[in-house]
Parts: structure tokens; C-alpha cells; sequence
């Protein structure tokens, strides 16, 4: 069986993961690993994760240079 941490070590963890990223980089480090797992999921089922496209890169009529 996993003995996984409940209540209190889980309110100790979480305090210790503020103390250590900070209250504002907290969000962006969950956001990263977010993007990280969704790109895993979509790797995994063989799908092309959503390209963002950097300026110039696009071949959309409407982004076309002449």
C-alpha cells in the first residue's frame, strides 16, 4: 500500500513549497507542469501538441509578408 501524506503532513508540505518557490512563482510553477503533462498526454496518443507560432513562422494568407 502507498502511504500517501494526509492532513497535517500535507498542510506541512505545502507550507514548506510556499516558503521555498515564493506565493507568485507557485502558480507559474503548476501552470509549467500543466503544459508539461497535457504535452506528455497528447505525445503519448500520437496527436501534434498546439504549436505557438513565432512571428514570420505562420503560412496563413492574412500573416503573409510581401
Amino acid at each position: 500500500m502507498l502511504n500517501l501524506p494526509r492532513g497535517s503532513e500535507l498542510l506541512i508540505i505545502l507550507f514548506l513549497a510556499l516558503l521555498l518557490f515564493g506565493r507568485g512563482r507557485i502558480g507559474s510553477v503548476f501552470s509549467e507542469l500543466g503544459k508539461g503533462l497535457r504535452d506528455f498526454r497528447q505525445a503519448l496518443k500520437g496527436e501534434e501538441p498546439e504549436n505557438k507560432n513565432v512571428e514570420g513562422t505562420d503560412d496563413s494568407p492574412n500573416n503573409k509578408q510581401d
